[in-house]
């Protein structure tokens, strides 16, 4: 999640500042079951502190012990935990994960020099900030570099040819929901859980009155004037969920001029399809503008209730996210 690696970024870059080495750990790929996803990561310093996490435990330990018996010393390494090393990498066959699967880890050591610091601010600043960038590290060197990106695809791409990885950073994750329903405090709370940064737009003040979700942003106004205030990113989703095409069509005739990566309205094959023709002769939107629209919204999961729907909004939002063809799954 977008905002675990901010914390361990954070922290990384405060011990830097004050002159320590930073150990910089990044899970690569994982095979078969694995508790983190690529892209997650793990700081430590020199003296042992560590932020972050790789697995459920076992490998930040076996970690933590080599490091404090002088491993790591070189500016890049790669592990494999769970299994045989490859492309050059150390052996750690001696922890085997509960789950039975292989995680691949990068190991970078970031010595306190001007250089690192403005390699972890610039990371710092765009996982604040609203550009994504690439993180290229030299598997044989350690040299690193960011090129410009657009945010969606796999988090981690490895060139074993060039012996480069690609490290895709961002914004932390935004979800805007255009419109108060069941289906969007279902959606709310499976977007949370995700580690999407959830903000709820609706004027209706009656509805308000009988909300309760912790930790979510509610706006009391159109969600068509809170996206045309400037509140989308790339990695911002906007998704419409309430039935009302005064609230939905707004949205998103307003959603289109912005660089969301995610675009979706609820609604049947026959109410879409009669959505896109309103807003072609009232909104004004394009042919590209109407194909930028996921509607029906989610994946066909044939879902009825709340909850349901919300779980195929959801699972289809992070495909998108992913990179992911539907005829992929």
């Amino acid at each position: 999640m977008q905002q675990l690696d901010l914390q361990v970024i954070e922290r990384a870059l405060s011990w830097a500042r004050d002159g320590e080495a930073v150990w910089l750990c990044t899970v690569l790929a994982t095979y078969g079951s694995a508790p983190r996803a690529p892209g997650a990561l793990l700081a430590v310093c020199g003296e042992g502190r560590h932020v972050g996490s790789l697995s459920g435990g076992c490998v930040e330990e076996d970690f933590l012990e080599r490091l404090q018996c002088g491993e790591f010393d070189a500016p890049v390494t790669t592990l494999r935990y769970g299994g045989g090393s490859e492309d050059g990498g150390v052996d750690a066959p001696h922890v085997s994960l509960p789950c039975g699967g292989i995680l691949d880890v990068l190991v970078e050591r970031l010595p306190a020099t001007a250089e690192t610091l403005v390699h972890l601010e610039v990371f710092h600043a765009t996982l604040l900030g609203q550009r994504p960038l690439l993180r290229c590290v030299d598997l044989d060197d350690g040299r690193r570099h960011f090129l410009s990106d657009d945010g969606t695809g796999p988090r981690v791409v490895h060139d074993p040819q060039r012996r480069t990885v690609q490290l895709r950073i961002g914004p932390a994750a935004r979800l805007i929901i255009a419109g108060l329903s069941p289906v969007s405090e279902a959606c709310a709370r499976f977007a949370q859980s995700l580690g999407f940064e959830v903000i709820l737009c609706d004027p209706r003040d009656a509805l308000h009155r009988d909300i309760a979700l912790d930790g979510i942003e509610l706006q009391r106004v159109l969600p068509s004037q809170f996206i045309a205030s400037g509140a989308c990113h790339a990695a911002t989703a906007v998704v419409a969920l309430t039935h009302d095409p005064r609230i939905d069509d707004l949205a998103m005739i307003e959603a289109v001029r912005t660089p969301a990566f995610y675009i979706g309205v609820m609604g049947s094959a026959r109410t879409s399809q009669a959505r896109a023709e309103r807003l072609r002769r009232s909104g004004g939107l394009s042919d590209a503008d109407i194909a930028r629209l996921h509607m029906p919204i989610g994946l066909d999961l044939g879902s009825k209730a709340p909850a349901e729907i919300a779980l195929a909004v959801m699972a289809d939002v992070l495909r998108v996210q992913r990179g992911k063809a539907r005829d992929e799954l």
